[in-house]
C-alpha cells in the first residue's frame, strides 16, 4: 500500500498560531503531507497550505496571515455580551462577516472549489447538529472551500451556525476537535496530529457556570481525542501525536500573542521530531543488528549443510 501521510490539525482559536510553528518544523524535517485535515483554526491552516503548497514561502505567508489576524480582532473579547445578544436573538453578524472578509482577502474566494486544488487532499471538519455527526468538506470536489471554512469555524457566540440544505453546521470542535477519524476514513497510513486543547489551564475548583462549562467542554474534547486515537491504534495506523501548549495559557480569542505562539510551536515540534527521529534511528539500528545476526546464522547453517552433503558424497552415498 502506498503511504499517505496526513497532517491532522486541531481547533483552538488563536492558539492555531502554534501549528504554524509546528508546520515549519515539519518542513525542515522534510515531512510532507498527502492529506491535510483540519478543524476550526486547524482548518484555516490546512486550507492555506492546500491552496499555496507546503514550502518555506507558503509558511512565511501563513505567518503573515496570522499577524493580520492579530490586527483584525477576529474574535472580539466581549464574548459574554455577544452571548447575551444571541440568546435574545439580537446578535449582529459583524463578527461572522469580519472572518469571511479575512478569508477572502487571503485568497479563499467564494468561487473556489476543492477540484481546483492541485496539492494534498484537503478535508475541513464541521459538526452537523441536524444529523448528529461530523460533516466533511472536501469529499465532494464541487463543494465551496470558503463555505467549508466558514462552517468549520462557526463557533458561537462569535459565528452563528451555517444552514446548508439539510445540514445545520457549526464549528467542528463540537464533535471532533482533533479529526484523526476523518484522516483514517480517507486513507491515511501515517498521521501527524497537533492538538491545541489544553485542559490543564482550567482551574481544578469549579466555581460558577463559566468554570463548569469550561470543564464540561474540556472533558468532552479529551474523550473525543482518546477515542479517535484508540481507533487509529486498533487499525494499526501510527499516529505521531503532540499537544501544543501556549505558555502561559492564551484564551482562544486573544490573537496578541501570535508571534510568541509561532515560536513556541516551532520549538516544541522541533524537539518532538528530533526525539522521534532518534527513536526510529535506534529502532532501525536494532532491526539491522537482528537481521545481521539472522543472516550470519543462516550462512553458518548453510555452510554446515554444505559440509554435511559433501561428506555424504565422499562416502559414496
Amino acid at each position: 500500500m502506498k503511504e499517505r501521510v496526513a497532517f491532522v490539525l486541531g481547533g483552538g482559536g488563536s492558539r492555531g498560531a502554534l501549528q504554524v510553528g509546528a508546520l515549519r518544523a515539519l518542513l525542515e524535517y522534510e515531512i510532507y503531507p498527502d492529506m491535510l485535515v483540519g478543524t476550526s483554526a486547524g482548518a484555516i491552516n490546512a486550507t492555506f497550505l492546500a491552496m499555496n503548497g507546503f514550502s518555506r514561502q507558503s509558511i512565511s505567508e501563513l505567518e503573515s496571515a496570522w499577524d493580520d489576524a492579530a490586527e483584525g480582532d477576529l474574535l472580539p473579547a466581549n464574548y459574554l455580551w455577544l452571548t447575551v445578544r444571541a440568546v435574545f436573538n439580537r446578535a449582529r453578524i459583524y463578527p461572522t462577516q469580519r472572518l469571511r472578509t479575512f478569508f477572502v482577502e487571503h485568497g479563499v474566494t467564494p468561487q473556489m472549489r476543492f477540484a481546483e486544488l492541485k496539492g494534498p487532499q484537503l478535508i475541513q471538519v464541521a459538526a452537523d447538529l441536524k444529523n448528529y455527526r461530523p460533516y466533511l468538506y472536501g469529499i465532494d470536489p464541487e463543494q465551496s472551500i470558503l463555505e467549508g471554512l466558514i462552517a468549520s469555524t462557526a463557533l458561537p457566540p462569535w459565528l452563528m451556525p451555517l444552514e446548508v440544505q439539510d445540514h445545520f453546521l457549526i464549528d467542528g470542535g463540537v464533535i471532533s476537535n482533533l479529526p484523526v477519524e476523518a484522516a483514517l476514513t480517507h486513507g491515511a497510513t501515517r498521521i501527524y496530529a497537533f492538538d491545541l486543547s489544553d485542559p490543564s489551564e482550567i482551574e481544578v475548583e469549579t466555581q460558577g457556570f463559566g468554570a463548569f462549562y469550561s470543564k464540561l467542554v474540556a472533558t468532552i474534547e479529551e474523550r473525543q481525542i482518546f477515542l479517535e486515537l484508540a481507533l487509529a491504534e486498533a487499525r494499526r495506523i501510527p499516529v505521531h501525536y503532540l499537544r501544543l501548549k501556549a505558555i502561559p495559557p492564551v484564551p482562544i480569542w486573544d490573537f496578541s500573542y501570535t508571534r510568541e505562539l509561532i515560536a513556541q510551536g516551532y520549538q516544541a515540534t522541533h524537539e518532538f521530531l528530533d526525539g522521534l527521529w532518534r527513536r526510529e534511528r535506534n529502532s532501525l539500528q536494532r532491526w539491522a543488528v537482528t537481521m545481521g545476526d539472522r543472516l550470519r546464522s543462516f550462512r553458518k547453517l548453510s555452510m554446515e549443510q554444505d559440509h554435511h552433503n559433501h561428506s555424504r558424497d565422499g562416502n559414496g552415498f
